[in-house]
Parts: structure tokens; C-alpha cells; sequence
């Protein structure tokens, strides 16, 4: 007889997560405050990557058109403004820890569309990263309306004139403004926001409820509710999770594109889901809770973590490889751009942190069964793949201005105390696991 455990978020625990985030806005404003002008001596932003990847055509230079509307498009020629690195590093952590919401609930829903029986005990752990999703939405909203003309170039109604605009933007302008004409409000992408995050909501509250549901009933009729209900949420997330990379990532970079974007971005957040849930299974583990749960459970989530840092680098290295041969100026810039000059130490720190570190640690069975060995590996890779949705976003929005300092740990620190204290609230008000599973008993004797 399997008995209920439930998650006591203590006291303790909450003043902790508060000393954190308070922590973190004593760094935000000191790193704020201590910026200065911001940016002088990076140099002239993306002169040196124009030359470069123009390889002596005498077309007019790809970019992403910064260069001739100047500081009203974002760019850093004389242009720059602290407050702009703020909000750039503000949408990082909207777009990253947005991800962690909704790649948690997408693991849940994985699971029962497999019939998986092997994750009984831990699936209500990645579940509650969902609870974030209406904050992730307000936050996003919100930073879109306040610095919308900070971090989309796209967004500047100049670009868009009859006579000196954009002509590559002005043919993406359906994407952004659709019904209106380009330059006015961008209704169709912020449609497109308001109705991924509802829709994600929905399914999120209905997977709960009948998660619940199934811990008081038993038997199977509502595992093979949820099952359809995982079914139809994973076709809309296949869907929007992409059109969500290209709407509030590559969109930053108007003017390249990437036909792998989607799958790379979905490739981050989901290692990144999956060695948070890991991390969180074994502090848990250290607290006395999830007695179900073994080192064969941990040992699965451990080979998940490794084989889809794989994952990650298959396609990014497909996407780097397939831009870099084909030698195209508008797709070279983006990683011209990136990797020399300014965020050259960024681009291989990303590589390093995502790639090396993890494939070489976890290579081994007894490393992803060790836990002071996954309490290390694991924020790790939390943190490396933050640093790739920075790399994705910085160059883009803030040219050579970007930096990394006491404004971007403070923001991270904020972030990931409140998404904490959200995810531990949630986890509070219901059993770890459902006890009357109709799989526990396959959970319970699994062995690897």
C-alpha cells in the first residue's frame, strides 16, 4: 500500500526564495545604476560583421537594416540607452522561463500520450512548472507594450514608408500586422500571443484537474481522458512552440531566418525543463520526500538530460553547418555576428556549458546515478541554456552593447526565486504523485 506524500513548502523555504529575489534586485539596480553611457567602447556595432560577410559584392550590406535608421531602430550607432539592456535582458528570462512553463506541462503530456508508466511518481514535479504560465503572459504583454521598439527592429513604423523603407521587412509585414498595414499595430503577433498562452493555460488547468481527479477515483477512465487530452495538446504545442521562436526570438533579427529555429528553441527548453525537474526530483529526494521514487527513476532522467544535450547540439550544429556552407551574407550575419569579435566568449562559453561539460560528465551510468554529481551537472545546464537564449537575443537587440555583469545576475536571480517560489506553491497543494495511478505499480518496480 502506497501511502500520499505532500510537499510542505515551510517557512524557511519561502524566506529563503524571498532573501534570493531581493538579492536579485539589489544587483538589478546596482548593475542598472553603475552602466553609465553604456556601450562606448564597443565600438561602432555591426560595421566590422557588414564587411565581412558582404565578402566584396557590391550589393548593398545585409543586416537587419539598423544601419540606416540609426538609434531609432535599435542600433548602437550613437544610438544606445542603458535602459535598453534592462529590457533586453528582461525578455530573456520572459522567453526562457516562459519556455520552462510550458516545456513542464509538455513533459506531462508526453507522458501519457506514450503510456509511460516509469515517470508515475515524478510527472506532478514538471506539472507545476505550468502554474508560472498567466505570470509568464502578464510579463511578456506587458514588456512588449512598454519596449516593443526596443528589442523588435521590426516594430518602427519608418521601416515601412512607400519610399525609403525596408523592402525586406515591409514583405514579413502580413506576419506582424495582418489585418492592418504595416507600421500600425502589430495585431496579428500579438494575437498570436494572447491565443498561445490562453490555449497553453486551458490545457494546463485541464491536465490538472484531471490529474486530481484520477488521485480520488482510481481505475483507468480518467487516464484515458487525460491521454486524449495530452493528444490534443501536444498538436497545438508542435504547432505554436514554433511560431512562438520565430514571433519573440528570430523576429529580433528581421532579417534572418532559420527554417530550424523552431526545433532549436524547442531543443533548449526542453534540456533545460528536464535537468530542472532532475534537480528538483533530487532535492526533494535530499528532503525525505518521493520515497517511490529510485535511483533507476533518476538514472532515466539523468540519460534524458545527456541524450537530448545531444539533441540540442545536433541541431545546432545542423543549423551552423547548413548557413556557414552556404556562404548566403543574409544568413551568415546572424553567426558572423556572434561568434567573432564582441560575444566570441559567449558563443563558445554556450558550447562549452551545453555540450562539452554535460555529454563528457554524464557519459558514464554511475555519474547520471550520483546525486552530488547531478546537483552540479544540472544548474549547470539550467544556466547554459539561459545563456543561449541570451546569445539569441543580445546581438540583435543591443549590437556590441551587450554585456554581462551584475544586471544580468541580478535579473536571473529574480527570476528564478519567483518561478521557485510559483512551481514550490503549486507543488504544495496536492500529493507529489497520484497513489491511485493505474501505472504506479510498474513505477514502483522499475529497475534499469
Amino acid at each position: 500500500m502506497v501511502s500520499e506524500e505532500r510537499f510542505e513548502f515551510t517557512q524557511k523555504a519561502k524566506k529563503t526564495l524571498l532573501i534570493v529575489l531581493l538579492a536579485g534586485i539589489v544587483l538589478t539596480a546596482l548593475g542598472y545604476f553603475t552602466m553609465g553611457s553604456g556601450g562606448h567602447d564597443a565600438g561602432h556595432g555591426e560595421s566590422h560583421d557588414v564587411e565581412a560577410v558582404t565578402d566584396g559584392h557590391d550589393e548593398e550590406p545585409y543586416g537587419d537594416g539598423k544601419e540606416e535608421h540609426g538609434a531609432e531602430a535599435g542600433g548602437d550607432h550613437g544610438g544606445f540607452k542603458p535602459i535598453k539592456r534592462l529590457f533586453a535582458n528582461i525578455w530573456i528570462n520572459n522567453v526562457f522561463f516562459g519556455g520552462l512553463a510550458i516545456i513542464g506541462v509538455f513533459f506531462f503530456a508526453v507522458q501519457y500520450a506514450a503510456q509511460a508508466g516509469w515517470s508515475a511518481g515524478i510527472k506532478r514535479i514538471p506539472l507545476a512548472f505550468g502554474s508560472w504560465l498567466p505570470i509568464a503572459f502578464v510579463l511578456m504583454i506587458a514588456m512588449f507594450f512598454i519596449a516593443g521598439h526596443d528589442i523588435f527592429h521590426w516594430t518602427h513604423e519608418s521601416l515601412y514608408a512607400e519610399e525609403g523603407g525596408d523592402k525586406i521587412i515591409k514583405g514579413k509585414a502580413a506576419y506582424f500586422f495582418w489585418p492592418l498595414q504595416g507600421g500600425e499595430f502589430p495585431i496579428f503577433f500579438v494575437g498570436r500571443m494572447v491565443i498561445f498562452f490562453a490555449v497553453w493555460y486551458l490545457f494546463f488547468r485541464q491536465l490538472r484537474k484531471l490529474a486530481f481527479q484520477e488521485d480520488i477515483e482510481g481505475g483507468s477512465t480518467t487516464w484515458y481522458k487525460m491521454r486524449s487530452v495530452s493528444a490534443f495538446f501536444l498538436v497545438f504545442f508542435a504547432v505554436s512552440s514554433s511560431m512562438a521562436a520565430w514571433d519573440w526570438v528570430m523576429s529580433i533579427d528581421t532579417h534572418w531566418f532559420s527554417t530550424m529555429f523552431g526545433w532549436y528553441n524547442f531543443a533548449s527548453w526542453w534540456v533545460a525543463g528536464l535537468a530542472l525537474t532532475l534537480f528538483i526530483v533530487i532535492m526533494l529526494k535530499d528532503k525525505g520526500y518521493l520515497s517511490i521514487v529510485n535511483q533507476n527513476h533518476v538514472h532515466d532522467l539523468g540519460k534524458f538530460v545527456f541524450a537530448f544535450t545531444i539533441f540540442w547540439t545536433y541541431v545546432w550544429f545542423s543549423q551552423f553547418m547548413l548557413i556557414y556552407y552556404a556562404h548566403i551574407p543574409e544568413e551568415t550575419v546572424y553567426f558572423m555576428e556572434r561568434w567573432k569579435g564582441h560575444y566570441a566568449p559567449v558563443f563558445y562559453l554556450n558550447l562549452i556549458l551545453n555540450f562539452f561539460f554535460p555529454f563528457l560528465v554524464l557519459m558514464t551510468r554511475d555519474s547520471k546515478r550520483h546525486a552530488r554529481i547531478l546537483k552540479v551537472v544540472c544548474p549547470v545546464v539550467v544556466f547554459g541554456h539561459w545563456l543561449d537564449f541570451y546569445l539569441m537575443v543580445t546581438p540583435g537587440t543591443l549590437g556590441n552593447n551587450g554585456s554581462f555583469g551584475f544586471l544580468e545576475m541580478g535579473l536571473i536571480l529574480v527570476y528564478f526565486s519567483a518561478f521557485l517560489y510559483v512551481v514550490l506553491g503549486s507543488l504544495a497543494k496536492a500529493p507529489l504523485f497520484a497513489k491511485n495511478h493505474p501505472m504506479l505499480q510498474e513505477s514502483l518496480h522499475h529497475h534499469i
